[in-house]
This record gives structure tokens, sequence and C-alpha cells, in this order.
């Protein structure tokens, strides 16, 4: 992790081929080392140019070179509010078991279970939150969520992120972003439990100061995203992409690393946030001030209605 700021414009090559980035040019018509340029597009390409989220990235193989995509099953994962009645009491929820390894292997995406949400993904509009429990790491296999960002929030257990841009390792009292759109695999350390944000239409941003002045809350320069890494892996007994798309589960096969990005440059790239950085501002006088004095990244969504809370399958109690 070596790219330091929040929406800055990176660039970035794997060591081991340098001069892999192109120089003053996105998509010449012969790449170093016969690489293949690919756009990741997180806005509208003709938005204005502050809020334009893009990146080129610089790949072994084109990443649409797979088999068909097909449904698969999504678990506990779900954006259907509607599964059960509301429930307008109190609520709380036991602490998510984590699988032992020794009963059944569970990875990131097996261990997805969605808590409450509002909205959905086909109006790009609306958030879920969910929670991951697993105690094995993804092989051979990787997730790309086409319906919006991902904050992962690691509770017990770290973990090593591997995305298209490169490597995250992610421990309780940190938070990562996953981008839409971006593919990564997840590697654990042992059982692992923790919370996750989706948000379906804005990416995350940082709040204004507004009266504080020019300092405080979240710094962007401690935010930090990945430095170039490829691996050029054939799979021969097949490598599956897991595709989250309007809140359903889609696979397909191909027979190469999705990890094969040599170079890349942009603005939008998954980032991660150490929380001990943040710079709290406090009421010391009298009363409370309003809670958006600890918020470290905000999300500009036009939904404002409550959150739908249901069961799939865990313990939920009154208070």
């Amino acid at each position: 992790m070596a790219e330091i700021g929040f929406g800055n414009e990176f660039s970035s090559e794997d060591p081991r081929c340098p001069g892999s980035l192109p120089e003053g040019q996105n998509n010449p018509q012969l790449c170093p080392y016969g690489l293949y340029a690919e756009q990741l597009s997180g806005s509208a390409f003709t938005c204005p140019r502050p809020a334009n989220k893009r990146s080129w990235l610089y790949r072994i193989l084109p990443s649409v070179k797979h088999k068909p995509f097909a449904a698969v099953p999504c678990g506990n994962l779900t954006e259907n509010w509607n599964e059960v009645e509301p429930d307008p009491n109190q609520l709380r929820w036991l602490p998510f078991t984590i699988p032992k390894s020794a009963e059944k292997k569970v990875d990131f995406v097996a261990g997805l279970q969605t808590v409450c949400g509002a909205g959905d993904a086909k109006s790009r509009d609306g958030i879920g939150i969910h929670v991951y429990t697993c105690n094995t790491s993804m092989f051979n296999r990787c997730f790309n969520n086409s319906d919006g960002d991902f904050m992962i929030v690691p509770q017990q257990g770290e973990i090593l992120i591997t995305t298209e841009f490169g490597k995250i390792m992610v421990q309780p009292n940190e938070i990562v972003v996953i981008q839409q759109g971006m593919r990564f695999s997840v590697d654990v350390f042992g059982e692992t439990r923790g919370y996750i944000l989706e948000v379906y239409g804005a990416h995350f941003e940082l709040p204004d100061l507004g009266p504080i002045g020019a300092n405080g809350l979240a710094n962007p320069r401690d935010f930090l995203c990945p430095v170039a890494w490829y691996e050029d892996r054939k799979v021969a007994t097949g490598y599956s992409v897991i595709n989250k798309y309007q809140g359903k589960l889609f696979a397909c096969q191909q027979d190469f690393s999705p990890f094969n990005v040599v170079a890349w440059h942009g603005n939008y790239t998954p980032y991660k946030y150490n929380l001990k950085n943040f710079m709290v501002v406090n009421a010391v006088a009298f009363d409370h001030a309003d809670p958006s004095i600890f918020t470290v990244l905000t999300n500009a969504l036009k939904r404002t209605a409550a959150l739908s809370s249901y069961q799939r399958g865990w313990l939920r109690e009154p208070w």
C-alpha cells in the first residue's frame, strides 16, 4: 500500500514489467508487452470532471474472455425487503456464528448474510447491510459487485484482499471500500467475521467540514490504495467469477486468473482507511453535538426511507 490520498489521480505498474504503463496515451494501438487496455468506469463518462470516476487497466488477457454467466444460489444474500412482515419492535441480533473449519469450509462469498436494507439495485438508489462469516480463503474464484460499492469493516480476523489494482491487507479498526465493478478475492487466516455496507447509487465521499474549518475528521492523505501487482496464472480446472447483478448472483468460468493487471492509472480504485487516524471533534461545554461529527465517509443517496430488517435463519430477539 503506497499510493496515498482520497480520490486522487494515481498511476502504478508492477516493477517486474518496467514501462508497462503507456506514456501520454490511454489506449495506444499497441500497448507495451502486448497488454490489453481496458477502462473501468465508476460514473457516466459525460458527467462533470470533478465527478468523473474511471481507471485504465493494462492486463495480460481481456476481462471479457470467459464463458457465459449462469445464475447460482444466493444463499442468505438478498435485497428483497418484503420477505418477512414488518415488525416495529426494537430488535437485536446475537453475534453471527462463524462456522468451524472442521465442520464446513465457508469462504467470504458463501458466508455473506443480509441483515437489512432499503431501496433496490435496479433503481440505483438504496443500501444493503450485510455481515460475512467465514473460515477459509477464496480459492480460484473472485467476487464482482455490479450493484454498488462495498464498505467492508472487519470485526474479527484480518483479511487479505486481492484486487485487479493490487493487494490490500485489512485488519479490525480499519475499513476498506471495493467500488462497483472491481473484482476481488478474500484470503482469511482463521475464523473471520465483519460487516458490509453496500450502497447502490452514489460513491462514498468525504463529508464537507463546514464550520469545522480546513482540518479535522478524516484527512484525505490517510486513505491508501494498492500498488500494481499481477499474476500470469492459468487455471486448467477453471476459475470462477461470481457476479452480483440486480440483487442476484451469477457465475462464469475462465481458465486464467483475473488478477492479471500489470499497470493501471486513474482515480477509480479500491482504498482503505485506518480509523485510528480519525480526528474527533468533541463537544465539551454542554449537551451532545450531532453524530455527524463522527462521520468518516458519507454517501449522497436520495432515499430517506427507513431500513427494513428481517430474519434469515439466525436468532433475533426483542431488547
